[in-house]
């Protein structure tokens, strides 16, 4: 059975969560509200929901350690509420692992729109499919390195099936190169290809997101060999391996 996307609302002022939770629960969604970190983690320990939407400027603890602790333990996709939208707010929490932000204050319906293409791009496993159960087949995973990465699910998982926490951002790119092996993608071929709503700051941020994925699948990441740079040129995804 089909259930509504559980949203978290985390904003201390509470006529500001309560109206983004209001409108949000006026158009299907489930919602839980928060005033702070500390309420966020109660909330998750209790239920994972689809999508976190986090104001950054909050007394107890600011947005920013908020977005590093939670993608440091989870994949749960979270949308930047911002009262400054300047380049390089975007580019920092972009690559803390946030997957998308609205500007404050926020236009309601481009909020829902944000979440809806978020919780797209973040789509869970097939409906009726266990946790932990591998119920696709092989030929749908691909190998990066260390790692498989399975696009449906969008979970990037090692040999023994752990799965290790993706950003959308991060599986877009993934998906790109699984799309193109062997082939020299310039940055803004990248761009182009994972659909960047904001390039400007995806594009200064892009170069960190590789290093972050090489983290994670790369044998050595110090000497990447899966997804290499090509001076000049921008990125290539070696299925093998090989520098040759």
């Amino acid at each position: 059975m089909n259930r509504n996307p559980h949203i978290i609302v985390v904003d201390d002022e509470a006529p500001a969560r309560e109206m983004v939770g209001d409108y949000l629960k006026m158009h299907g969604f489930a919602i839980t509200l928060c005033d702070g970190g500390r309420s966020l983690r109660e909330a998750i320990g209790r239920t994972a929901p689809d999508l976190v939407v986090l104001d950054l400027n909050m007394p107890e603890e600011d947005g920013l350690s908020i977005i590093r602790d939670l993608k440091s333990r989870t994949n749960i996709p979270v949308i930047m509420l911002m009262a400054t939208a300047s380049p390089i707010d975007r580019v920092v929490g972009l690559e803390l692992g946030a997957d998308d932000y609205v500007a404050k204050p926020c236009e309601l319906r481009e909020l829902m729109a944000r979440i809806r293409s978020v919780l797209r791009r973040s789509a869970p496993k097939a409906e009726g499919a266990p946790d932990g159960v591998a119920a696709r087949p092989a030929g749908q995973l691909v190998r990066f390195g260390t790692k498989w990465l399975d696009p449906e699910a969008q979970a990037l998982r090692d040999d023994e099936g752990n799965e290790h926490p993706l950003t959308a951002s991060e599986f877009g790119l993934l998906k790109v190169f699984a799309a193109n092996p062997k082939r020299v993608l310039s940055r803004e071929r990248l761009l182009e290809l994972a659909n960047a709503r904001d390039s400007e700051a995806f594009d200064r941020a892009i170069d960190l997101r590789i290093m972050r994925i090489r983290r994670k699948i790369e044998p050595d990441p110090a000497k990447p060999a899966v997804i290499r740079t090509i001076r000049g040129g921008g990125y290539l995804f070696s299925p093998s391996g090989d520098k040759t």
